[in-house]
């Protein structure tokens, strides 16, 4: 019995240095693939509807979640993507509710807005105000969950909406009825408004329900809503092989593999660690978007955005007596 304790011990050890080592350059590739993805579907709104755009990549990301989790359960991927909970309970009508919810906000309301503000703002602007998603899963869980945090916590939430009215504005107040970009910028903050929805139903399901199973459902459900709803108004993918490939590409990679990675990252360095980290996608999408788009960029936005990143960082910090259970 000893010797085999100690033989455990000794593996889970080395195992566990090898999986940190892979957790932290998985929610790097996770953050980059959906950091970059702003640039992208910024090029291809020249060719497809943003309704169209945010239909077909979660269709397809959905898809693939799908068909993911329907491998083997003995391959490597799935065994690293192994998920806690018993994914085998029969399904309630309340879980039921609960993914037609999160398939509205997370999977029809956010992408879509996201993609209508990415239309009418840059795609730095849209990267750096995708940060406002953490502020308002704290908010929501604070109203709605009964979660409490510490005065650090209330001075980084404010240090948050500080920094997304400066790159929302550009602190131009006189010309702020007046700027397309404004508009777009707001409907990138209602878009991260969604998604902390999203965060905050998913919660409940995803503990007794495989997170792919519930991202395939997500992806498959709403973007065949908005599929939907993109043919009934008449909008159309032009029949473009640059467009075509970069959907199912995106789809695939910056939604799909993104989850994954995320998931897996979190498995292996733990949830507060994933997502301090994975807030660098916006960090990547901003700088994609200064290379590859040539956007302006003022200083003052750049000042903001790493304000936005630095309160990010101070929400992730723990409370002293959680480093015992560590």
């Amino acid at each position: 019995m000893y010797v085999a304790q100690k033989t455990i011990a000794k593996d889970a050890r080395k195992g566990s240095s090898v999986s940190h080592h892979y957790g932290y350059v998985a929610i790097l590739c996770s953050a980059f693939l959906f950091g970059v993805s702003n640039t992208v579907n910024k090029m291809l709104l020249e060719y497809v509807s943003p309704l169209m755009i945010a239909s077909v990549t979660y269709i397809v990301a959905g898809a693939f979640l799908g068909a993911m989790s329907f491998l083997p359960h003995r391959t490597r991927l799935t065994s690293w993507l192994k998920l806690p909970g018993n994914t085998r309970m029969k399904p309630t009508w309340k879980d039921g509710v609960l993914l037609l919810l999160i398939a509205l906000f997370g999977g029809v309301l956010a992408p879509s807005l996201n993609l209508m503000g990415l239309n009418n703002t840059t795609a730095v602007s849209a990267s750096l105000l995708g940060n406002t998603e953490t502020l308002f899963t704290i908010a929501l869980a604070f109203i709605f969950l009964g979660e409490r945090g510490k005065p650090k916590d209330y001075a980084a939430m404010a240090l948050l909406i500080m920094g997304a009215v400066i790159l929302t504005t550009d602190l131009n107040f006189q010309q702020i009825g007046s700027q397309g970009t404004f508009i777009g910028n707001v409907l990138i903050v209602l878009a991260a408004f969604c998604w902390g929805i999203d965060n905050n139903l998913s919660r409940p399901v995803t503990a007794r329900r495989s997170l792919l199973h519930v991202g395939s459902l997500k992806g498959i459900i709403g973007g065949g809503l908005l599929f939907t709803v993109a043919s009934l108004y008449g909008f159309r993918i032009v029949p473009s092989i640059f467009a075509i490939s970069w959907l199912l590409i995106m789809g695939v990679f910056s939604v799909g593999i993104s989850l994954l990675l995320f998931l897996f990252s979190i498995q292996q360095i733990g949830a507060m660690r994933t997502g301090v980290i994975f807030s660098t996608g916006s960090l990547f999408g901003a700088v994609t978007a200064f290379l590859v788009l040539h956007e302006p960029i003022s200083l003052l936005q750049a000042l903001a955005g790493c304000l936005m990143l630095f309160a990010i960082y101070v929400l992730s910090i723990p409370r002293k007596e959680s480093k015992s259970l560590g």
